[in-house]
């Protein structure tokens, strides 16, 4: 269950890499549009319903889970579910992501993806594309909050997946931005990782051009900062 301590490991992550926000807002903001482009050939369904008796994780989000700019074989998806099979669980990852997408957009096809069978966990990154809009961080916190219950109601462990606002947005922002996501994981009492891309933004060697969406090796690294707060999820 949800570890107390995050607010600590988020303190230290934020002295770490709250300078460095400056960089990575320029970059996302000019690799918004991109996205936005890609999000608008991307007609919003369900992933495919693959009727199999193994238990599935659904990895939910928006580009970052996606794999913008990558092939499928190097989305962190894929790496995990090679991950797993290496460790011997039987798991089905299906990648739910959707590039462009916000957490009113995730709201509304949340249902449709939890429709599925045999879903046990749901990997629920988003809230990046929020931040993008400058969109109010109480109305993503009630959207998340809304996903959360749903997946509950349905026995469906959740992992919520934070991130981090530059100061540019101001403080007040930043504050209730960053603040947002252990809030939920305290509440709601799921499992949280901290900072999706830690040990990965503002490195150029594990980016792709745009600066803010990891290229093939950095998907490895974001593949594993996942699979460490899955693991305690996880039964074979």
């Amino acid at each position: 269950m949800f570890n107390f301590k995050i607010h600590k490991s988020l303190i230290r992550t934020k002295a770490v890499l709250g300078f460095a926000f400056l960089a990575i807002f320029a970059a996302a903001c000019g690799a918004s549009s991109a996205e936005q482009q890609t999000n608008r050939r991307v007609e919003k369904k369900p992933p495919v319903n693959i009727v199999s008796d193994k238990p599935k994780i659904v990895a939910f989000g928006d580009s970052l889970t996606a794999g913008f700019g990558l092939a499928e074989k190097e989305s962190y998806p894929y790496l995990l579910q090679e991950k797993l099979r290496a460790d011997g669980y039987d798991y089905e990852v299906v990648n739910a992501g959707v590039s462009g997408e916000t957490s009113l957009g995730g709201l509304e096809r949340v249902d449709w993806v939890l429709e599925q069978e045999n879903v046990w966990i749901l990997i629920l990154q988003l809230g990046a594309n929020d931040l993008l809009r400058g969109l109010p961080v109480a109305k993503m916190k009630q959207n998340l909050a809304t996903i959360i219950k749903k997946a509950q109601a349905k026995n469906i462990e959740v992992l919520l997946c934070g991130m981090l606002a530059p100061p540019t947005m101001g403080a007040q922002y930043q504050r209730e931005y960053v603040t947002a996501f252990p809030d939920l994981a305290s509440e709601f009492k799921v499992e949280f990782l901290p900072f999706l891309l830690e040990n990965i933004a503002l490195n150029k060697d594990l980016n792709q051009p745009d600066g803010i969406h990891p290229n093939a090796e950095g998907e490895k690294i974001m593949t594993d900062n996942v699979y460490k707060s899955l693991k305690p999820m996880l039964k074979k």
